[in-house]
């Protein structure tokens, strides 16, 4: 029996060690690594939206556009094309994984992003549009337009992306 008549155990400081781990790589950094296509192709995040680098310009929205899913590439890119004819030498840029359109640097006025079942056009001072679009938001100012397949209405649209050109952009 050790002096004092204690039982054997741990000493008051002492720190109990446990046996080394073998270092492997993290799990997390293995899901991520299995997660990219092989083939190159950008990850589709939930409800299938393309997770596509920060970047400004249109390289980085084509390269979103062409990376949606479905019938929402043909529809994202109808909406690219409807939005550079109403508002001549926008400004683009891909930021949160969604396309940003703006007349100025860092200031938007629309964007819009894949769901499951739709496309969501963000239109960032909806509020002031005529008629404004039907989706409301839990800020003020900023309305919703869902975009169903087959159901986008191009002279509505113009008409908001033209209007919405004109309000001050959003700044992010």
């Amino acid at each position: 029996m050790p002096r004092g008549g204690a039982a054997a155990g741990p000493r008051r400081n002492e720190v109990k060690r446990w046996p080394a781990r073998p270092r492997v790589k993290s799990e997390n950094v293995a899901k991520k690594a299995a997660a990219k296509p092989a083939s190159g192709q950008p990850t589709l995040l939930s409800g299938g939206n393309p997770q596509i680098a920060k970047g400004y310009g249109d390289a980085p929205v084509q390269a979103y556009i062409t990376a949606m899913p479905g019938w929402k590439s043909d529809v994202g890119r109808r909406l690219d094309a409807l939005i550079v004819e109403a508002v001549p030498g926008v400004h683009k840029a891909v930021k949160w994984n969604s396309p940003f359109y703006g007349v100025e640097d860092d200031a938007w006025f629309l964007s819009f992003h894949c769901f499951t079942k739709y496309i969501k056009v963000t239109f960032f001072r909806g509020a002031a549009l005529d008629p404004v679009p039907a989706g409301k938001s839990k800020y003020p100012e900023v309305r919703y337009l869902d975009i169903y397949e087959g159901q986008l209405d191009e002279a509505q649209f113009s008409a908001w992306v033209r209007q919405a050109s004109r309000l001050p952009g959003e700044r992010m």
